[in-house]
């Protein structure tokens, strides 16, 4: 059974995004959050209406929020979008 998105939860997603996806979160900072030049970025918060991140975009440190297309119900829903965001995105960015 999926966890709801709580604090605890999106803790946990993001060290885990940030540990083992950091290429996404670079590619969500620079395609959804309008960033192309971002050169790092890092998820600090994700809740059921979008991610937070926090990026190096020309030398300066940006947060973005990058809003989900709908509410998310729970953390396999999080894990769902965020996969079909990032196979998006690559399309987008080919």
């Amino acid at each position: 059974m999926a966890d709801i998105i709580s604090p605890e939860i999106s803790d946990r997603i993001c060290k885990h995004m940030n540990d083992d996806h950091a290429s996404a979160v670079l590619t969500y900072a620079q395609v959804y959050g309008k960033a192309p030049t971002a050169a790092t970025a890092a998820m600090s918060a994700i809740d059921p209406l979008g991610m937070d991140l926090t990026a190096q975009v020309d030398g300066e440190t940006v947060n973005l929020r990058i809003p989900f297309d709908r509410e998310l119900q729970d953390s396999e829903d999080a894990h769902q979008t965020l996969i079909a965001m990032i196979k998006q995105a690559r399309t987008l960015s080919a």
